[in-house]
């Protein structure tokens, strides 16, 4: 489900952005706009996936958002006139919201407590998959088929793939198997939490720690992605293009192995604030190095070292929330956590370009200064008591 959806709905966008531009020579910012009303339109529907999946099921929102993101792009190939751009992007903006982080973690979160980390991360690796496998396959059949006809294969191949995963596995829930969270049997004796959280509210923005993982969450990302956006660009005039595109993907492949080793340490009485924290802080001594970039070995050091920090900067919030929050507060804090986050780093490329056009350190320096006061808000918002199971 998230080689699709990020495939589609996250990696796939850059991609229909260079078709659509040069099959009918509109102009650069046009385009670009759109890009941007698809994550807005994606924040709109996934800040209410949580209310939407309860009450019709995570096979009917998966089937269906699988329809809008097929819909969606084949819409982007098939626009003759640009506000048939703009509708498109609604389509395959709720596609990406019902296939994206919000939705995978309520599919994850009723299966496991203790091991939610690793099971996150495991799902969370497909995100990266994504955009190693389904990129390059884009332009491969854009070559060949053009855009429409890579959109018809591509969106039955997403069709076949998460309709039958709908049927054969989404059904199913742990009391409907006899079972309790991380596979343990009914009579296994239950473990009490350590800590029992106060609610969050209807008004989550109050809460201080609603808040601080939110505004951390999308400053975060908000860097991100904008520093993702043009890395490639900024790269290729001293590595070529094969190397800045080497480099790409030298940091998704330190993305997964990152969340894989996270997944794999991060017990239930860590705090998981802190671990976010130092994983910026990774993030920040990777960017300063691509700043300072006095030779190539040293910009791949600091790629690397961004890279292992890409991919659990997307896993890590919904597991703090697993730690700050109630059970029954989780799934509608992450899809806050998502839209907000969306939301906030759908205007990261403009902005960025706009830092790069200025001074490319510009760029850099605002992605750490970014990161910075990410690190800033987890730890003011962490809760002082043990951390519950």
């Amino acid at each position: 489900m998230a080689l699709f959806g990020w495939g589609f709905g996250f990696y796939g966008p850059p991609v229909f952005l260079h078709a659509v531009e040069a099959g009918r020579g509109w102009p650069l910012w046009l385009v670009s706009a759109a890009v941007t009303c698809h994550f807005l339109a994606g924040a709109a529907v996934v800040s209410r996936m949580a209310a939407i999946q309860a009450r019709f099921g995570l096979v009917a929102v998966t089937r269906a958002g699988a329809v809008a993101a097929a819909l969606g792009v084949l819409g982007w190939a098939l626009a003759a006139e640009p506000w048939q751009l703009f509708a498109a992007t609604l389509l395959s903006g709720a596609g990406w919201a019902a296939t994206g982080g919000a939705a995978i973690n309520a599919i994850v979160a009723p299966w496991f407590a203790r091991r939610r980390p690793a099971a996150l991360g495991a799902a969370f690796n497909g995100a990266s998959l994504g955009g190693v496998i389904l990129v390059p396959a884009w332009l491969a059949l854009i070559a060949a088929l053009g855009f429409g006809g890579a959109a018809l294969v591509m969106g039955a191949l997403m069709l076949a793939a998460l309709w039958w995963v709908s049927a054969r596995y989404l059904g199913r829930t742990p009391a409907g198997m006899g079972l309790r969270p991380d596979g343990d049997a009914p009579d296994a004796p239950v473990r009490a939490p350590e800590r029992d959280a106060a609610p969050l509210g209807a008004r989550p923005w109050r809460d201080a720690r609603f808040a601080t993982l939110a505004a951390a969450n999308a400053i975060g990302l908000f860097a991100q992605l904008g520093l993702i956006a043009h890395l490639v660009s900024h790269l290729a005039p001293m590595l070529g293009a094969q190397g800045a595109g080497l480099a790409m993907a030298l940091a998704t492949g330190c993305a997964v192995a990152g969340r894989t080793a996270m997944g794999a340490v991060l017990h239930p009485g860590i705090a998981r604030r802190r671990v976010a924290a130092a994983n910026y802080a990774l993030q920040i001594l990777g960017i300063a190095l691509l700043l300072a970039a006095p030779s190539g070995w040293v910009v791949l050091l600091g790629v690397a070292l961004f890279g292992l920090g890409i991919g659990n900067a997307t896993t890590l919030p919904p597991l703090i929330a697993q730690q700050d929050f109630r059970e029954a507060d989780v799934a509608r804090a992450v899809a806050l956590l998502v839209a907000s986050g969306q939301a906030t780093y759908a205007f990261a490329p403009a902005i960025f370009g706009l830092l790069r056009e200025v001074e490319p350190a510009a760029m850099f320096a605002a992605a750490i200064a970014c990161k910075a006061a990410a690190i800033v808000l987890l730890l003011r918002g962490r809760v002082r008591t043990a951390p519950r199971c």
